[in-house]
């Protein structure tokens, strides 16, 4: 990379900066209520419920009403609480959210309204921008830690911790992830990585750490089926349960900016960005010019945050343990195979291996699709070890009560058997009194 591909940048008059960062700032807002929106209409169309109808035309202005509701709730402050962590967590949640869009390109270079100057549509751009993308994302865990922990209350303390965690194991995956966009770009440059995808997507032949990233990404931002820290059956709200008011609604914010962010790195490093889908540049020559290029790159945004949304209406929660191992165990090992496969055919290109084959790129293609395919059956692959004997009886400890022994065999998997009720038939002419009660089976509480 020379340091003249990114010559455009850093040369914009401070007003003009300032322009650039209050407009990613309102968009964002703006996006985010949009988005509130329109996560409650499609839900409600998947549960074949009506949503949100009342407040402004479809109940577009819902989210507004909601965030005026927040705005004026009382705000609460717990004796237990550390005053100080406790008013900055929220704060350090939503800052980052809102950094990470600096370098993310909304279009080309374009001429500045009334003026005869030309621009990028992007506020900034540097030699390892996806790398400050990610390090300003993990920032932003700092503020779900320190809200759980400076809370005082442990169903908070666990949220964080759950959170920590999360992010600890997803991040692994989804940098592996993105060393395959690199290998292929030349470059960590958002801009030249878009750059980069003007003949294919990377999406298209980097197919495996597409598919890496979706996943992580959901992870990353606690959303559904990954949303564990938010947990209400097990932790009441999560990190988030003794906040109110402005508080919890910037955490909310910082949440669904999150969403945008991922998806926004997601349309930059796999989906060519800005650029206009396949086909449509060679029936329209403009396609690709001026502030049209907005469109598309919004248009593929929203089909990543309507993932998200499908994801929350579609399935449920994943336990803590299934989803932990789920990002140790099969992400983490596949994207390592996967990135070794890449790896190793670009030297391979670039070496000349394939020099005499007719089509070197079609064979180092399904080479690596190979080797992330025996990657993933090693991971899935499950040896099954011989059942610990459990006993019957399970003594009491001192001041506690005795504990109910495990069903025979262990933790039972799945759905648990119905319960059947010995029913009881009164006999013709006999006077008519209370039901006898029903009398459960022996064993049957033994499939809970």
């Amino acid at each position: 990379m020379t340091p003249d591909d990114l010559s455009a940048f850093g040369q914009d008059p401070w007003w003009l900066v300032l322009v650039k960062a209050v407009a990613i700032f309102v968009v964002l807002v703006l996006l985010t209520l949009f988005n509130i929106w329109w996560e409650r209409r499609v839900v409600a169309r998947m549960q074949h419920r009506i949503g949100p109808n009342r407040n402004g035309p479809f109940g577009l202005l819902q989210s507004l009403a909601d965030g005026v509701k927040l705005a004026l709730k009382e705000d609460i402050i717990p004796k237990a609480a550390d005053k100080v962590v406790f008013v900055i967590a929220p704060v350090l949640a939503v800052i980052p959210a809102f950094v990470t869009f600096a370098v993310i390109p909304f279009g080309p270079e374009v001429g500045v309204p009334f003026s005869d100057r030309t621009t990028p549509l992007q506020l900034t751009d540097m030699p390892v921008a996806v790398l400050f993308v990610m390090a300003i994302a993990s920032i932003g865990i700092y503020g779900i830690v320190l809200g759980g922990w400076s809370s005082g209350s442990t169903y908070s303390l666990l949220g964080g911790l759950r959170s920590s965690a999360q992010m600890i194991s997803y991040e692994v995956a989804m940098g592996l992830a993105l060393v395959a966009v690199f290998l292929y770009a030349g470059s960590m440059s958002t801009s030249q990585i878009v750059e980069a995808q003007s003949d294919v997507w990377f999406g298209l032949i980097l197919l495996p750490s597409f598919v890496i990233y979706v996943i992580a990404m959901v992870g990353e931002t606690n959303r559904a089926p990954f949303d564990l820290p938010e947990a209400e059956g097990e932790l009441v709200g999560g990190f988030h349960t003794e906040y109110s008011s402005l508080k919890f609604a910037l955490f909310f914010l910082a949440e669904y900016i999150n969403m945008a962010t991922v998806s926004a790195v997601a349309t930059t490093l796999f989906l060519g960005g800005w650029r206009a889908p396949f086909g449509i540049e060679r029936v329209w020559e403009g396609a690709n010019e001026g502030y049209v290029p907005v469109i598309w790159f919004f248009a593929k945004m929203l089909v990543f945050i309507f993932f998200f949304i499908w994801l929350r209406g579609s399935l449920p929660r994943l336990r803590y343990d299934q989803f932990m191992a789920f990002g140790w165990k099969v992400l983490i090992p596949v994207a390592l195979v996967w990135t070794v496969a890449v790896a190793t055919m670009r030297l391979a290109r670039n070496e000349g291996w394939f020099a005499e084959l007719r089509d070197p790129v079609s064979l180092a293609i399904a080479v690596g699709v190979a080797v992330v395919l025996l990657g993933a059956l090693f991971a899935f692959s499950a040896r099954e070890g011989e059942p610990e004997e459990v006993p019957d009886t399970a003594a009491a400890r001192p001041g506690g009560f005795p504990v109910p022994p495990m069903p025979a065999g262990g933790a039972r998997r799945g759905a648990a058997a119905p319960l059947r009720f010995a029913s009881t038939s009164p006999s013709p002419g006999a006077a008519s009194s209370d039901p006898a009660p029903a009398t459960v089976p022996a064993g049957a509480g033994e499939e809970h």
